[in-house]
C-alpha cells in the first residue's frame, strides 16, 4: 500500500510544476550552450569539425529560435 504524500496537494503541484520549469531551463540552456560552443574557434584558430547537419541544426537554434514560457509548452 503506497504511503500517502507527505505534502498539502497544492503544495506538491506547485513543486512538480516548478520542477518541469526548472528542468525544461536546464534542457534550453544545455541546447544553447551547445549552439554557441560551436561557433567558438579551437586554440589554433580553425573552427572546430563537426557534422554539418548538426551544424545547421544548431545554427537553426541561434538563428529563428524563440523563448516560450514553461507554462506556455
Amino acid at each position: 500500500m503506497p504511503c500517502p504524500p507527505r505534502s498539502h496537494p497544492d503544495v506538491a503541484s506547485n513543486v512538480e510544476t516548478f520542477a518541469r520549469y526548472a528542468k525544461d531551463q536546464y534542457t534550453d540552456a544545455v541546447v544553447l550552450l551547445a549552439a554557441l560552443s560551436s561557433k567558438l574557434r579551437s586554440a589554433n584558430n580553425t573552427y572546430a569539425q563537426y557534422d554539418d547537419a548538426v551544424r545547421r541544426k544548431l545554427n537553426s537554434v541561434l538563428v529563428s529560435g524563440r523563448y516560450i514560457e514553461a507554462g506556455d509548452r
